[in-house]
């Protein structure tokens, strides 16, 4: 499979991705997050990759969680998409910040009611008592929006700005198609990776 690059990341990006939301099952959108705390130590978990332009990569979190923490401090994220039934991938890393309050807002109220609540019910990452202990607390906001529900100000966007776009397609014997974009001052840079 030969990757025709073009010059534009981003158009490359929307027709691999939609390529995959018609051939994933589940979470085409889904990436493996990367950030590394202040000692250098890196810590990977799945997101899920909300929206996209050429302003950036857009995913949403709890702002108390462990990578938040992480994102926040450093200011540096990785991420990773893998479309196993495709056999393709693509690798992004990058400058991240918070997103701003009207995208954390939009995104907000497009979740569904349970999604709504549970951002408020979870104190993600840190440690529980007890799966009952989790659901009192839906309940208890649950009863505490009984309309709309507002979006918690510990809760919202992160933006990953790219500096580099890797796209890799599985090629027959382990010769993988490689490119590598690299924003450069005018643009991108292209180069064809060894596999």
């Amino acid at each position: 499979m030969e990757i025709v690059a073009g010059t534009n990341p981003f158009t490359l990006f929307q027709n691999w991705f939609d390529e995959a939301v018609a051939a994933e099952i589940n979470d085409p959108d889904a990436i493996a997050l990367a950030s590394v705390n202040e000692a250098g130590m890196p810590s990977v978990r799945m997101v899920l990759l909300r929206q996209w332009s050429e302003d950036g990569f857009l995913f949403f979190t709890n702002y108390e969680s462990r990578k938040s923490g992480e994102l926040l401090a450093t200011g540096k994220a990785a991420f990773c998409m893998h479309w196993k039934s495709l056999r393709k991938q693509i690798r992004v890393t990058g400058q991240v910040s918070k997103a701003t309050d009207a995208q954390s807002d939009a995104y907000f109220n497009s979740r569904g009611r349970g999604s709504q609540v549970g951002a408020w019910a979870s104190d993600q990452s840190r440690p529980l008592a007890s799966r009952d202990a989790l659901m009192a607390r839906v309940d208890e906001f649950d009863q505490k929006f009984p309309g709309a529900v507002q979006r918690p100000p510990h809760w919202g966007g992160f933006c990953l700005v790219p500096e580099e776009i890797e796209f890799w397609a599985d090629g027959d014997h382990r010769l993988h198609d490689r490119f590598r974009f690299t924003r450069g001052t005018d643009g991108w840079d292209i180069v064809r990776l060894n596999p």
